[in-house]
């Protein structure tokens, strides 16, 4: 034995092979099955392993001692990674002797995620009582919605007037008084949002008495309007005198917020006296009563911004009338009107609108000379007197306005501030168009005539402006009747 170990320590190279055949037991008992856990230090002992040696530095030898049996020998467990390799051993570069390392591990890492779990939708929100809970008790009062007007005016058409209104707009007819009381602190006939409107109108060469009572939401949940009137009026025109005694049941129904449509019917007696000329047919058959019915259809689009000084949108109506009594006869009359708006200040004033209007208009052969359409004045085509653009009959008293069956009238208006608070506006304008006894188009009887004018607000009047407009007619019929300029208080022509 002293022998074998002398021959060992002389010859390196015998005993590397001694050594290796050592550490081959030791691998394979190392060898771990897939998913086992590994310990460094876990070796089951055999007969074949050799501790390994701490190395002797300056000596020829290594002293090789099994560790005491009651010694545990450190161990530590690492991560599951799969397939362990087997290890691999190395040479110990402090000495000739060979050990063996720890294995070195090749970490697999799983494939990253591509799909996640669905994720749970929220709860559902579980409406309930507040921790805290108090009864609200609101208490609120009606505006001011009834109003007495008293005024007064002078037309460039009409002449001198005055003015009386009682205006309620929120009006219930249901609601009589039950003493005095009732009917003078206002609470009687109010609370139902109906409009009731009483209005006397006299002056120098016209008047007009109406009442109105109107529904805008009748039998309270129906979109659908109705309104009764009553009328007195009463017109001296140059050739005749005109009174009109009647009243109109119409019904309406809102489509859409801005599509409407009404159906009414009508019943009137006119009376024509203090003829100009009573040997003129047209005149002849209607002086004295004349009884009027009448049925009419409208439809009605409006998109303005503002029913009073619009400055976008547009207001189409188209209405049709089948009259019948005294005279049998049909009329159609439609009118467009377009508002572009051209510039504005930041804040949304100094508005600065171009409008376009026409208005045509057809009536059958039996219409009555009072029911003919006329031109001339602040509505129709400026320029002209009222009445004044119309056809005329040659008489032995003279020129008498018949008016015609036919109209096709025009207006092109840009309106813009004059001053930063917009109380004075300048307007520039073109009126065109003609009224004709055929239905047709007469170039002897073409109507254009361009002007400008001036709009003054004055808050204290109303929202409506006062008007005066000057116009220079360019094309005219040789008997109309001119005047340059022309005055009145109206939001629109």
């Amino acid at each position: 034995m002293i022998d074998a170990m002398k021959f060992l320590n002389k010859n390196a190279t015998v005993k590397r092979v001694v050594a290796l055949f050592a550490v081959i037991p030791m691998s394979a008992a190392a060898m771990l099955a897939p998913g086992d856990v590994f310990a460094q230090q876990s070796y089951p002992p055999s007969a074949y392993s050799v501790p390994q040696p701490a190395p002797q530095y300056g000596g020829s030898a290594y002293t090789t001692q099994q560790p005491p049996a009651s010694t545990t020998p450190p161990s530590y467990s690492a991560p599951t990674y799969g397939t362990n390799p087997t290890p691999q051993a190395n040479p110990n570069p402090y000495g000739a002797d060979v050990y063996s390392q720890p294995p070195t591990f090749n970490p697999t890492y799983p494939d990253p995620v591509t799909t996640y779990p669905p994720v749970a939708p929220y709860p559902p929100v579980v409406t309930g009582p507040e921790v805290r809970e108090a009864d609200l008790i609101i208490q609120g009062y009606p505006a001011r919605t009834g109003r007495v007007m008293f005024g007064g005016a002078v037309n460039s058409d009409a002449g001198v007037t005055g003015q009386v209104t009682i205006d309620e707009r929120n009006f219930d007819i249901t609601r009589w008084p039950t003493s005095f009381q009732d009917l003078f602190s206002g609470t009687a006939f109010r609370g139902a949002g109906q409009t009731f409107r009483l209005e006397a109108v006299p002056g120098s060469e016209f008047q007009r008495y109406t009442v109105q009572f109107a529904d805008p939401n009748l039998l309270g949940y129906l979109p659908i309007s109705m309104s009764v009137s009553g009328f007195y009026y009463d017109r001296q025109f140059d050739d005749w005198q005109e009174g009109r005694l009647g009243g109109r049941l119409s019904f309406g129904y809102r489509i859409t917020p801005d599509l409407s449509i009404s159906a009414g019917v009508s019943g009137q007696n006119v009376e024509i006296t203090d003829a100009r000329d009573p040997s003129l047919p047209q005149l002849a058959e209607v002086l004295g009563d004349n009884s009027l019915y009448s049925g009419t259809f409208s439809l009605i689009h409006d998109t303005r911004n503002s029913p009073l000084q619009p400055s976008e949108g547009h207001y189409i109506k188209a209405s049709y009338e089948q009259a019948f009594g005294d005279f049998d006869y049909g009329r159609f009359e439609g009118e467009y009107r377009k508002y572009w708006l051209m510039r504005e200040r930041a804040d949304g004033s100094g508005k600065q609108t171009l409008s376009f209007g026409t208005q045509l208009g057809f009536s059958g052969d039996d219409t009555p000379i009072f029911e003919n359409f006329f031109a001339g004045g602040y509505a129709t085509i400026r320029g002209f007197d009222f009445c004044g653009a119309s056809p005329v009959a040659s008489t032995a008293a003279g020129l008498i306005e018949i008016g015609g069956r036919f109209q096709w009238l025009n207006s092109v208006e840009y309106m813009f501030p004059l001053t930063a608070d917009d109380a004075f506006r300048g307007v520039a304008f073109v009126d065109f168009g003609t009224v004709e006894e055929d239905i047709e188009i007469n170039e002897d009887n073409f109507r254009v005539a361009p002007g400008f004018g001036f709009r003054v607000a004055i808050p204290m009047l109303g929202p409506a402006p006062l008007a005066f407009d000057f116009a220079f007619p360019v094309m005219q019929s040789e008997f109309d009747d001119e005047r340059m300029f022309s005055f009145y208080m109206s939001a629109a022509r």
